[in-house]
């Protein structure tokens, strides 16, 4: 097997999927979550993009399905520390500004078929490499409006493993600046009831009122306590830290 290859792959379970590869991750019964184009878990595309979809058309709070860490007292050198990586991450994306170049050093939209108008634009290489360390030059993923057929970048999103501590995550970005998140505490929807997941008052699903294990079983669902990785959302070419680090903004991307 080449690793170049297969990179892509190894890298979307990673971000993704989330596999206990090391003794650290999370617990087994995690979701196996599809990529585009690939079937790794036995269902179906259209159960992968209508969960995303449902997830995308509402605004989604800080609420059962959504784990932040907490913002702790600022230390010595934290904003100091933060504003390097803005800066940097500055000067990267000045050449994405423009999605095609994006495109062609290697990120793909996710799920480019289910609506939102915030897109993520991502590359599997970088998503491995933030397994192992933190590069405020490799973004895990793009974030662009689409507007039309025209794509405006306005930040990127970094991810760590699920196996980190806040104090692992304080490393790469002070939690006196920024909050990172996890997706938890999912319900998915028993085969053929998919499409409840779009409707006014969901059960299933990221904005289901399903958050336990014992409702989603009794429900005929499936529990995950965690999906996909931790995340943070940065906006570089705002003016204000709390512009540029804004948890509202990043919940308002999954909204229609």
């Amino acid at each position: 097997m080449k690793l170049k290859k297969h990179l892509p792959l190894f890298a979307g379970i990673l971000l993704f999927a989330g596999p206990a590869l090391w003794a650290q991750q999370a617990p087994p019964d995690h979701p196996p979550m599809d990529m585009p184009g690939m079937d790794m878990s036995g269902h179906n595309m259209q159960e992968m993009n209508t969960s995303m979809s449902a997830m995308s058309s509402q605004h989604m709070d800080m609420g059962p399905h959504m784990k932040m860490t907490e913002l702790r007292p600022a230390q010595p050198g934290d904003q100091q520390r933060a504003d390097q990586v803005v800066q940097e991450l500055r000067r990267v994306l000045e050449r994405y500004k423009d999605y095609r170049a994006a495109e062609a050093d290697g990120f793909k939209e996710f799920m480019p078929n289910v609506p939102a108008p915030m897109r993520h634009f991502t590359n599997y290489r970088y998503a491995l490499e933030a397994q192992f360390r933190f590069d405020p030059d490799h973004p895990t993923s793009l974030l662009y409006e689409k507007h039309g057929s025209s794509y405006k970048l306005i930040g990127a999103m970094y991810t760590a493993p699920r196996r980190y501590t806040e104090d692992d995550l304080d490393k790469r970005i002070p939690l006196s600046v920024a909050q990172w998140h996890e997706h938890v505490n999912l319900c998915r929807p028993p085969q053929g009831q998919e499409r409840e997941q779009l409707s006014a008052h969901p059960r299933f699903g990221l904005q289901g009122s399903i958050s336990t294990r014992e409702e989603c079983e009794a429900a005929g669902g499936s529990f995950y306590p965690i999906i996909f990785s931790w995340m943070v959302h940065v906006y570089p070419f705002e003016s204000t830290p709390a512009e540029i680090w804004s948890v509202e903004r990043q919940h308002a991307g999954h909204r229609d």
